[in-house]
């Protein structure tokens, strides 16, 4: 069972923009992780009003890591100058995933980040 974490475009991928490509169903069996942040975004973005039982239900599929300081610190520095990417990489690594799955052709371009390897789903 791999610990595999979900960038902010595969977690909406996941959960909104594309269920046909039944992300979440080819991941059964694996943990699955997702930032916080991600739900926010995800939120903003599509206008989302709380409460939101499907959310709700959606979210208890993936395992939410906590937001901490040590993590903001450690993405205010690196490894990219996008905040954003660097708190979910800092996420993975510090859950110690096996994987990092994302669409993010830069973050693909980076292959690893720490012992994490970063990794499209296609």
């Amino acid at each position: 069972m791999a610990r595999i974490f979900l960038d902010t475009n595969i977690f909406i991928d996941a959960i909104h923009r594309k269920p046909e490509k039944k992300i979440q169903e080819s991941l059964i069996g694996q943990i699955l992780y997702i930032s916080p942040f991600s739900i926010g975004i995800y939120c903003y973005l599509y206008k989302v009003k709380t409460p939101n039982v499907i959310l709700s239900a959606q979210i208890k599929k993936f395992h939410l890591l906590e937001l901490s300081d040590s993590i903001c610190d450690k993405a205010l520095k690196g490894p990219t100058d996008d905040f954003e990417d660097n708190i979910q990489l800092h996420s993975a690594a510090e859950a110690e995933c096996d994987l990092f799955l994302t669409e993010d052709k830069k973050l693909l371009s980076m292959k690893f980040f720490g012992k994490t390897k970063i990794a499209s789903t296609t």
